[in-house]
């Protein structure tokens, strides 16, 4: 009997020791790498956490929110295995993938692992000026003092490729200034620089914020240069900023953009990146309502739109089980 006993409280402890060891397993800690807390990358790395958490107990996985350097820090970031996923840019998104664009992508070679989620919002191209600098369209900064993004962002890069596109150099900036997106608006009106350059969809807390401080006016993008660039390049497209969404700005401002999509890798699993879309997708509205850049988003764009690398297994599973593909 002893016997009996003893070998019913070893099945006991071993299916306690293994049923522990099976939760573990589920568990799954994931980080988002996003961009500054003034932009739309960080409000939706945010709403994406909120309803993966909202779901947790279900799927186990638990997700958490960094802010980051932006697009190009972002990818480095899941090739080197820091973060598990990402928003960023559909330009170097392509870039990334193919090796191509900035000279670290080049230098480091494709990264063939890379794998598109979903895309996101537009990202315009916004240039905010003051008022009496007398910038009017892009074409105006030359001479000027203009912050064109902080090290690292995808802004600087995707600046790089249009400033180069039009035949001009960093030099024939009066000044050149790479502060943190949060801090431009106070430099614009307190007279430190006379614009600044960003990707971001819109409304932009940053913009309101610049155009409601001081008199600020947005300038028209959309040259000989750029046109080409658009016309050459299937991750721009042209973009308006509607007129009146801004303080002092009534009129529609031509520009062109990219698209903010979210990445992953091959190291993520298909399984976390399948509940990742799912917490998403399942509860499409109120995603939707949890930004107002997000109010024009639709499914059957997300899941094809300025998506340059392959997709991940895990999101395409999703997709499929909804019959998009």
């Amino acid at each position: 009997m002893k016997k009996v006993l003893m070998t019913t409280a070893a099945v006991a402890a071993f299916a306690l020791t293994a049923g522990t060891a099976d939760a573990a397993m589920k568990k799954q800690f994931i980080s988002i790498g996003t961009g500054g807390v003034t932009g739309v990358y960080y409000p939706t790395g945010g709403a994406i956490c909120r309803l993966v958490n909202k779901g947790r107990k279900k799927h186990g996985v638990r997700c958490s929110v960094e802010s980051t350097g932006g697009s190009v820090y972002n990818i480095n970031t899941i090739r080197a295995g820091e973060l598990d996923m990402g928003v960023a840019q559909s330009d170097w998104q392509y870039h990334a993938y193919n090796g191509s664009g900035k000279a670290s992508f080049k230098k480091v070679g494709p990264f063939k692992g890379l794998r598109a989620v979903f895309s996101v919002h537009a990202e315009p191209v916004s240039i905010i000026a003051r008022k009496d600098a007398g910038i009017k369209t892009v074409d105006d900064l030359v001479g000027k003092r203009v912050n064109i993004g902080n090290p690292g962002s995808g802004t600087e890069a995707t600046w790089g490729v249009m400033w180069a596109a039009m035949g001009k150099k960093n030099g024939d900036l009066k000044l050149v200034a790479q502060m943190k997106s949060a801090e431009t608006p106070s430099a614009l009106c307190d007279n430190k620089i006379d614009a600044f350059f960003w990707l971001v969809g819109n409304p932009a807390a940053l913009n309101k914020e610049a155009t409601t401080t001081c008199d600020a006016v947005f300038a028209t993008v959309g040259n000989a240069a750029v046109a080409k660039l658009v016309k050459e390049k299937p991750y721009y497209r042209w973009a308006t900023i509607p007129g009146g969404m801004y303080r002092g700005n009534p009129k529609d401002i031509k520009t062109f953009g990219v698209g903010a999509t979210f990445v992953s890798s091959t190291r993520t699993s298909s399984d976390t990146v399948y509940a990742v879309v799912k917490a998403v997708f399942d509860n499409f509205k109120q995603f939707k309502n949890l930004h107002p850049a997000f109010a024009g988003l639709k499914e059957s764009e997300m899941i094809k739109d300025a998506l340059s690398a392959p997709l991940h297994d895990g999101a395409a599973k999703y997709y499929k089980e909804r019959s998009w593909m």
